[in-house]
């Protein structure tokens, strides 16, 4: 069992929560991801690591709450258990080398994003990131971003915080006037990843994205997660788990990612409801 030592409401759809977890807040680094279960019959999903404090052996977790789990996990209050937090999992963020990175974080995407842009600006790297929500009022992370970024901008869909537009925005005009980056890391909505890629391709410039497709057990073995690579005009199939989940953009399928990542939304959204109903008639 893992205590739940803090709870941070971040908007209406976003919690953070930091987890008694010695073991993993030891071994974790920057882009590894825990799999958990909220209680003894809950399924397993994967969540980031999105922080650590190795001192007071604990991980922050930030999470969307978009289907049963991620509700039922957001109903837990400061401590309370949960039953299981498995990791660190998957292949940390490969960042020594990197010297002038462009950080894109979307939505919740962003959660994920922050340790990167930290761990990169703690080594001297000179960091420009990126992040975009669909209005002022899912922003998340704001001050974080603005302490490990040399700059920062901050685009929403609606116009009503800074900038109007997407992410590629202000990537694009940077690349169009000359601006060379080591790698561009960019993690969110697959959407999202695929159209950054897209901007990035004409320039050259290396692309990683973060992969988070639905994980059962985290070793490889269940398939659920895997991805089809477009790797020098072969196909290749790797799996998000144990391959990454950091992969290189332009590999990546993505209408096949997006095409899989739709077949259990009708199931999930089911699940979700009927958490939803649960939950309220134990509150009244």
């Amino acid at each position: 069992m893992y205590r739940i030592t803090e709870k941070k409401i971040l908007n209406p759809t976003v919690v953070e929560m930091q987890i008694e977890a010695p073991p993993v807040a030891k071994k974790a680094l920057p882009g590894q991801f825990i799999i958990l279960r909220t209680d003894e019959n809950s399924e397993r999903i994967p969540l980031t690591v999105a922080g650590t404090d190795k001192e007071n052996g604990t991980v922050k977790i930030i999470f969307q709450v978009v289907g049963a789990t991620t509700t039922a996990l957001s109903f837990k209050e400061k401590g309370d258990y949960i039953e299981d937090f498995a990791g660190p999992l998957g292949i940390a963020s490969k960042l020594d080398e990197l010297k002038k990175v462009c950080i894109i974080g979307g939505g919740v995407g962003c959660a994920i994003a922050m340790p990167i842009a930290e761990a990169l600006h703690n080594s001297g790297a000179e960091v420009t990131s990126i992040i975009g929500f669909r209005n002022k009022d899912l922003l998340i992370l704001e001050d974080e971003f603005r302490s490990f970024s040399d700059k920062l901008h901050i685009m929403t869909d609606d116009g009503s915080y800074e900038r109007q537009g997407n992410v590629t925005v202000p990537l694009k005009e940077m690349l169009e006037k000359g601006e060379k980056f080591d790698e561009i890391i960019t993690i969110g909505p697959l959407i999202m990843m695929k159209f950054v890629t897209e901007t990035a391709r004409p320039y050259g410039v290396p692309v990683t994205v973060s992969m988070n497709p639905i994980m059962i057990d985290g070793t490889g073995m269940c398939g659920g997660c895997r991805l089809t690579l477009n790797v020098d005009g072969k196909r290749v199939t790797k799996f998000a788990c144990v391959d990454g989940p950091d992969f290189n953009g332009y590999e990546v399928d993505f209408d096949e990612a997006m095409s899989r990542s739709r077949m259990y939304s009708d199931f999930e959204r089911h699940a979700y409801e009927e958490t939803c109903n649960l939950y309220k008639k134990e509150v009244n």
